[in-house]
């Protein structure tokens, strides 16, 4: 809320004063969305603005009637409840109705559990049915608590993995969910209701978060992702600790590779290298899932050189698809095809599976090298397999195509902050921010400089620069030395 009915979501700012806001259909219905979170409430700076959130609230129950619009869909009605509630616990004051609709809101709730799309929305759901649960008085709440719990405990097992990680494996809603159960410990905490979730699995999931940042602090873009939506890892860290959970140890060199998500990080003195080596997520919930199979993403001194592209936005449209697609990863396109099928914003048909992996450590460099069958789908029954070797001043990456192909690139996008100075056939100078110079060149691969977009927020598209290299038969090397300048 950046002023009284104005608001900036997904970076887009919007007057919402009269009562047709809520639903406007000429408004992106993510944007509506948020604008019935009421996530401004427990923003930072808050509570400058409980004036205009009081009167907000009451503008809400006096505009959105019980089961009509957005506003009365499942996950916006989690979020809110969250939040109103938070609001009133940091020093809000609810009004009589406020609270009579919160128990209206959370009546409703209870009978529209997203059990249709589980994942991260039905954890949203039982998180409102927890906080509604402990902050009313009365034996109805006691059946909200109950059904939130069940939902919780049902539904940990399945969805936070050995290693830590949300098996939708985007690290933008782990930390949001990461968030989640910090709120769900802290209410618990506050009422007195003991402990729901054990401090184990907030460890691991906090580290898994460590792994899969740069060193920027920042996540990584892999499946759906994007800065601005999730806390940061030091906002969560600093949350855990207020909570009495131990500071977490600072990553270090080394590889680690987490089991179960897929995902395998290399860290050799100024280097971080995160591979993609995951399944495309949970079988029966691929909704946030890009066809990102082997790509990576790379830091040097602290700074993002390869980049996979993010995401800017939700929805059905082109740019969507785009987003989602091969093309807009650091991994290797064959026949300009996807290698899973992603689809109507939300979906994935066919999809890459890894066949083969191995990681090999020694005091001289680390060896990731990995296959998939993404492409076997195709006349030519392709297969992908890709390796990466990092030492302290160099990285190369090996491709290999096996079976028919039409033709095959390598993309890797730069950080729009990375300058390309010199561009041959087949090898390029970057320049960091620093001013520190990177080689890039390609053996068995001829090079092309595009200009395309990436997505760091909900609503943002920044100008940057994709190496593609051609594969002039089925096989390239690409290096990538950094060694004269460290």
């Amino acid at each position: 809320m950046v002023a009284e009915d104005v608001f900036v979501f997904l970076n887009e700012s919007k007057a919402a004063a009269n009562m047709a806001a809520w639903n406007d259909p000429a408004v992106e219905k993510l944007w509506l969305y948020n604008l019935h979170y009421f996530d401004d409430l427990n923003a930072i700076g808050s509570a400058n603005r409980r004036e205009q959130h009081t009167r907000l609230i009451e503008r809400w129950i006096d505009e959105n009637p019980p089961g009509s619009g957005n506003g009365w869909e499942p996950y916006p009605i989690s979020l809110r409840i969250v939040n109103w509630i938070k609001w009133s616990l940091g020093g809000g004051a609810l009004s009589s109705r406020a609270i009579a609709s919160l128990a209206i809101q959370t009546r409703f709730l209870s009978e529209r559990l997203e059990f249709h799309l589980l994942g991260n929305h039905l954890l949203a759901n039982a998180k409102a049915l927890i906080f509604s649960g402990a902050f009313f008085n009365k034996e109805e709440a006691d059946k909200w608590l109950v059904k939130g719990l069940a939902i919780l405990r049902r539904e940990l097992p399945e969805q936070i993995l050995a290693d830590g990680g949300h098996f939708e494996r985007s690290p933008m809603y782990h930390g949001i969910i990461l968030e989640d159960f910090l709120d769900i410990e802290n209410v618990a905490k506050a009422y007195g209701l003991g402990v729901f979730i054990r401090p184990e699995m907030l460890a691991k999931m906090r580290d898994w978060l460590a792994t899969m940042c740069h060193p920027d602090g920042e996540i990584s873009f892999f499946n759906d992702a994007a800065f601005g939506v999730a806390p940061r890892l030091t906002e969560l860290n600093d949350y855990a600790e207020r909570l009495k959970h131990p500071a977490q140890i600072k990553s270090s060199d080394g590889v680690v590779h987490l089991t179960e998500s897929g995902y395998i990080r290399l860290q050799r003195k100024n280097a971080v290298l995160i591979v993609d080596a995951a399944p495309i997520g949970p079988s029966y919930l691929p909704g946030h899932a890009h066809a990102d199979t082997l790509s990576f993403e790379l830091s040097l001194h602290c700074q993002r050189v390869m980049v996979n592209s993010g995401t800017s936005c939700y929805g059905n449209g082109l740019e969507r698809q785009r987003q989602r697609g091969t093309a807009a990863h650091n991994t290797l396109l064959i026949d300009g095809r996807d290698s899973s099928e992603v689809w109507d914003g939300f979906r994935v048909a066919r999809r890459a599976h890894v066949q083969y992996l191995d990681i090999a450590e020694t005091t001289d460099d680390d060896r990731v090298e990995a296959s998939h069958d993404g492409y076997r789908r195709l006349k030519g029954r392709s297969q992908h397999r890709r390796s990466w070797l990092l030492d302290d001043e160099s990285l190369v990456i090996e491709d290999q195509v096996t079976g028919a192909i039409d033709g095959a690139e390598i993309r890797l996008h730069l950080h729009p902050d990375i300058a390309v100075l010199e561009a041959g056939v087949s090898k390029v100078s970057l320049r960091l921010t620093d001013g520190r110079m990177v080689e890039v060149a390609f053996e068995g691969a001829s090079m092309l400089v595009e200009h395309t977009t990436w997505h760091p927020y909900f609503g943002v598209s920044t100008p940057n620069i994709c190496l593609v290299g051609a594969l002039a038969g089925s096989w390239a090397r690409t290096v990538i030395n950094w060694g004269e300048n460290g």
